[in-house]
């Protein structure tokens, strides 16, 4: 992971993700999951694609299982984009990156 993507966990969430002053690209994993592993290098290039306009950050649901349950997430990868700390879109599932791409451009 590089430094343009972030960690959050249950402690972290509201700082890092709430309240930030970036539209903040959630994405919700755990280590064991293929299509989170597919997706992961797409979320890197978005972060340095979108790099100062959005931030990206990553939760591993098998350690913050609070702020999943919070998010009601019932299936991983679970991708949310927060915008003054409310979510305004959500992708469920591996898709292409142009799926990404577009839920970004469509709140910058």
């Amino acid at each position: 992971m590089s430094d343009l993507v972030a960690t959050a966990t249950d402690n972290t969430f509201k700082a890092e993700v709430l309240d930030a002053k970036l539209p903040t690209l959630v994405d919700f994993w755990a280590p064991w999951c293929a299509p989170c592993k597919a997706i992961a290098p797409v979320l890197e290039e978005l972060a340095q694609e979108f790099s100062g306009r959005i931030k990206v950050v990553k939760v591993n649901t098998d350690d913050s299982q609070m702020v999943a349950t919070q998010h009601n997430i019932r299936s991983i990868p679970t991708v949310m984009l927060f915008k003054n700390g409310q979510i305004v879109e959500t992708v469920v599932g591996a898709v292409p990156k142009h799926r990404f791409v577009d839920m970004v451009q469509k709140h910058l």
